[in-house]
């Protein structure tokens, strides 16, 4: 398959061909579902706790004796049932992490890949470079190409003038080509690639 290339400008810079098998198949909506779970699972955080009845600060001595009072037996006031005591089963610290198959992450990632070109809304640059960072010369070619929502994929080092220069346009991510993933295609309308970055995701997937 062709695409067209074109410049920040707007301009056209030729065409580029591009593999079938990563832009053009039929995107399950199950597997991106669990791509993207399995993200947002690592990067929750997990440090909720509350203190157990080992834990809280309370005496340990039996609070009266076993028999002859009449009353429920009682043994340490840290017990869950106590004003002050611990909480029984609460949360602890854990990794909320589980597995996903490696082959099932690389899945995912070319049915998002595939899910923009069949929206149409993949577009592919010739590079993300500009010679100085003015957010206003930037956001100005952004407009003509109607990057209002998007995700720009560059090379695998970003050039620093373009980055810093994007970081002030809102709803704009910027991400070098090895840190493209499910979740950032999928939260943009529009998905940017450089022609490096075309390149080193079809030699990832050959």
């Amino acid at each position: 398959m062709d695409v067209i290339v074109r410049t920040l400008d707007g301009k056209e810079a030729g065409k580029l061909s591009i593999s079938e098998h990563i832009f053009d198949l039929v995107p399950r909506e199950d597997i991106l579902q669990r791509v993207v779970r399995w993200q947002f699972a690592r990067r929750q955080q997990g440090t909720h706790k509350v203190q157990g009845r080992s834990d809280v600060s309370r005496t340990g001595a039996k609070m009266f004796k076993q028999k002859g009072t009449g009353r429920a037996r009682r043994s340490s006031a840290s017990a869950p049932q106590f004003r002050g005591g611990g909480k029984a089963h609460g949360p602890v610290l854990r990794s909320h992490a589980h597995d996903l198959p490696k082959k099932v992450r690389a899945l995912g990632l070319r049915f998002a890949l595939s899910a923009k070109f069949k929206a149409s809304n993949l577009i592919v640059v010739d590079k993300l470079d500009i010679s100085s960072p003015k957010t206003k010369v930037l956001a100005e070619s952004f407009a003509k190409l109607d990057f209002d929502n998007a995700l720009l994929v560059g090379s695998k080092e970003i050039n620093v003038n373009f980055l810093r220069a994007a970081s002030n346009i809102p709803n704009v991510d910027v991400l070098p080509v090895q840190g493209v993933n499910v979740y950032d295609i999928l939260r943009r309308n529009k998905l940017v690639l450089s022609k490096e970055a075309v390149e080193v995701l079809e030699e990832r997937f050959k």
